[in-house]
């Protein structure tokens, strides 16, 4: 077996191993609003005592639950909020969030984008050459869109020719406002009955016209150039 496959097989095997234990042993528990609520007080006062040994603690959490896409995101985020407030928060939920996608997206490109590439390059090199020219305005749009899971773009955007510089700092800018609700929402957990009515249907509007804005504009810019371009 090659180097490369058995190196492969080893961050499959961790990887899956991580998120089956996550499941098989339940810690999906310690992830519910209703135990962030119960805990919060609990929480306040270690953070008080151990300040940078519980931000350490949070951000590694974070970073590696988005990087296992484990369904925890959420209510960390609000635990960033209810612990550390909103300026702290929001700063270190958007870190954590930025590099755990990041490390999704390089554990996607480095399983299976070669395989992808090599069995697909030829339907490919359409989409792959769209990436290349207009990627960050696509992958801006979706990171605005909560709907979409983030998961599914972290794997998907792996496969693509996209630099992994691009890849973080579009996403850190694209997902900053849904940080911003998200934290702000954890500072009134007290007030917070259910997650599902955290996002309101005319705020993801909101979100996927902001995201969409900067992509309309440079299609429209590329129309009027290429008019000019016909008329001279």
């Amino acid at each position: 077996m090659q180097a490369g496959t058995t190196k492969r097989l080893i961050v499959i095997g961790v990887v899956v191993t991580l998120v089956l234990s996550y499941f098989l042993f339940d810690f999906g528990r310690f992830f519910s609003l209703e135990y962030l609520k119960a805990s919060r007080e609990q929480f306040r006062e270690l953070y008080a005592g151990h300040t940078v040994l519980v931000l350490t603690a949070y951000f590694c959490l974070y970073v590696v639950s988005t990087a296992l896409a484990l369904p925890a995101a959420t209510v960390i985020t609000l635990a960033g909020g209810a612990l550390f407030g909103w300026t702290t928060g929001v700063i270190v939920v958007s870190f954590a969030s930025s590099i755990g996608a990041a490390l999704a997206f390089l554990v996607s490109r480095y399983l299976f984008r070669d395989w992808v590439q090599s069995r697909f390059g030829d339907k490919l090199a359409q989409i792959n050459g769209g990436i290349k020219r207009e990627g960050a305005f696509y992958l801006f749009t979706l990171r605005l869109i909560p709907a979409f899971p983030f998961f599914v773009i972290n794997t998907v955007m792996g496969l693509t020719p996209m630099r992994l510089s691009t890849y973080y700092w579009v996403s850190q800018v694209g997902m900053f406002p849904a940080t911003v609700v998200y934290v702000n929402a954890g500072k009134e957990l007290g007030q917070l009955e259910s997650l599902s009515g955290l996002l309101s249907p005319s705020l993801i509007v909101s979100f996927a016209i902001l995201g969409l804005f900067p992509l309309v504009v440079k299609k429209g810019m590329d129309w009027y150039r290429g008019r000019g371009g016909a008329r001279g």
